[in-house]
């Protein structure tokens, strides 16, 4: 099985926190859709991996700002995924099928302030199952700080949209850890959302990013004496703790540091991320993962679209040791709540991995347990290690 990205860039304006690659050249989104076409076209012999025949089973369209395209831009990515990647009969263009029913997972990320009634009827007439929605928060005024085009009231306005179009697969992102933000103000927050009965919230800490506007704010903040101070490590600890507990006590699945979800309704994208399942990424920046290497487009939407209307893909390529191979299963088996099973590692890995953690076995923070039917032991983090995930898995990791 496989899974395929496609990068959509374009936002109509950039968030003051964001470090993803994006562009607010609107004007190029026709000329932009059509080199993805195209790249799918040139990679469309990426058939096998290691010799075996591989089948898309997700599909992912991400941004930027995917609600951004029009509705004949959007389909005309779905006639080339099912030209050049075919998909089952269940996710024909005429169809429209269940997260339940159907063999292959469709997700589009929308704003919420581009969700109407027109957009959703759209949605309709495409094979997307599941839409992941950039909730960020429920206070306008945070909202208008982290420069979010939506207010709260068009947030809640759009899960009823969604939901009155048949749409039974809603995710939301939150984020907590605001400047001046106090643990009630989350509690708040995680309410909200509650409410919206949603099948999935994933939810993460602001993070100041090195290039991004909001750094650069805060490098100024000196400057300013009332610029509000990010929270500290203690309560941003407590918040998190505070999410997961709301969230689980509602019937949610902690299944990822960050994510939440009724059951039946993990992100199975994301998952087949941190289980090592390979994947094709289209768009400029968009990252491929084939088991031997690791592959990644040009962040330039200019000399993307250039390259492939030349039929030249420009990107960069790495090819994955042994060592590289062991770093990517603890930093993405440490994510999940299954952790790693350390019988899948070879035994030079599993030995240092055991050494490594064998300190934070003694902290509380890591776990050894055996789970499943084979009863295999499994390491992962306690609740107490996630909020230092990256300070464990940077010590179990080889230098």
């Amino acid at each position: 099985m496989a899974g395929i990205y496609i990068h959509i860039p374009f936002c109509r304006s950039r968030c003051i926190y964001c470090g993803f690659y994006s562009t607010t050249a609107l004007d190029l989104r026709q000329r932009y859709v059509d080199a993805l076409c195209r790249e799918m076209v040139l990679r469309g012999k990426w058939k096998e991996v290691r010799g075996e025949r591989i089948d898309i089973e997700t599909v992912y369209i991400g941004g930027g700002t995917p609600s951004q395209l029009t509705f004949d831009q959007l389909r005309q990515l779905f006639i080339y995924i099912n030209k050049v990647y075919p998909l089952p009969s269940d996710t024909s263009l005429t169809s429209h099928p269940s997260p339940h029913t159907s063999k292959r997972e469709i997700t589009i990320e929308v704003n919420p302030d581009d969700v109407t009634v027109e957009f959703a009827a759209a949605l309709r007439q495409l094979p997307v199952n599941r839409v992941s929605m950039g909730i960020q928060t429920f206070d306008d005024q945070r909202l208008r700080f982290l420069h979010r085009r939506h207010t709260s009231r068009q947030a809640i306005e759009a899960v009823s949209i969604l939901r009155s179009a048949g749409i039974n697969n809603l995710s939301i992102d939150l984020m907590y850890g605001f400047p001046g933000e106090t643990l009630s103000d989350w509690q708040s927050d995680i309410d909200s959302a509650l409410a919206l009965n949603v099948e999935h919230i994933s939810a993460y800490c602001l993070m100041i990013e090195e290039g991004t506007p909001l750094h650069q704010l805060y490098n100024l903040a000196p400057l300013y004496p009332r610029t509000p101070a990010p929270p500290t490590e203690e309560t941003e600890r407590q918040m998190y703790y505070t999410l997961i507990d709301r969230l689980t006590a509602a019937g949610y699945e902690h299944y990822e540091i960050s994510n939440f979800a009724r059951p039946g309704f993990r992100s199975r994208h994301n998952s087949n991320y941190w289980n090592g399942t390979p994947y094709i990424g289209l768009g400029a920046a968009a990252h491929s993962y084939d088991i031997r290497s690791r592959s990644w487009n040009i962040a330039d939407i200019n000399a993307y679209i250039e390259g492939i209307e030349r039929g030249e893909r420009l990107f960069e390529e790495e090819f994955l040791d042994d060592d590289t191979r062991y770093n990517d299963a603890v930093t993405v088996g440490l994510r999940t709540c299954e952790g790693i099973d350390l019988n899948t590692l070879p035994k030079k890995y599993r030995d240092y991995c055991i050494k490594n953690a064998r300190r934070y076995l003694d902290d509380g923070l890591l776990e050894l347990s055996a789970v499943g039917d084979s009863h295999a032991p499994t390491l992962h983090l306690t609740r107490r290690g996630l909020f230092v995930s990256d300070m464990v898995m940077s010590d179990l990791m080889m230098i």
